[in-house]
């Protein structure tokens, strides 16, 4: 590849989603880096830098915050898309927090995240929803929250929500409810 290829860093535990997305950036002409851990991606983010990233917010037993964070440290100037299949507020906000230029939904496909990369700037005319959220979505909303705060650890969330840890495994392994 030549050094005016803009090098992308995918990170996502979704191997099939992710050679999807490595094929679709490749004929992009992007100079695509592929990894499944936070291990991983810190690794490639020391041998190359990246112009761009594309990071999965639940990385098996990892969190994609923490890994936006470390690759922000350690490189300032990269933008970086979160991409998640678990969508909250709280996620949301904190990834941009983090340093996040953009916070996408799962599906999405290569042109959303480059459209999520080119959106510098908020939109003050984003439609406001006329309806409240459902009590299902409140809930998701409030575990996310409370998890987030903890840090991702489920026994200590479990105990700050006064259920059982099995219960709340459960609920996070469903998909959030969309309103």
């Amino acid at each position: 590849m030549s050094d005016e290829t803009e090098k992308l860093l995918l990170v996502d535990d979704d191997e099939v989603f992710l050679q999807v997305l490595h094929r679709a950036f490749k004929k992009r002409e992007f100079d695509v880096y592929t990894a499944c851990t936070i291990a991983d991606a810190l690794a490639l983010c020391q041998a190359h830098h990246f112009s761009k990233a594309v990071v999965d917010l639940k990385l098996a037993e990892e969190s994609g915050l923490q890994l936006i964070e470390k690759l922000k440290q350690q490189q300032q100037d990269l933008k970086i898309v979160m991409l998640t299949g678990y969508s909250s507020i709280s996620t949301a906000v904190e990834a941009i927090k983090l340093g996040a230029q953009n916070y996408l939904c799962k599906p999405a496909d290569a042109d959303d995240i480059l459209n999520a990369f080119e959106q510098g700037q908020g939109n003050a005319d984003v439609e406001i929803s006329t309806q409240p959220p459902s009590v299902n979505r409140l809930e998701w909303e409030h575990i996310q929250r409370v998890l987030s705060e903890h840090d991702g650890n489920i026994s200590a969330t479990a105990r700050a929500l006064g259920m059982h840890r099995r219960t709340l495994q459960r609920k996070l392994q469903k998909r959030p409810v969309k309103q």
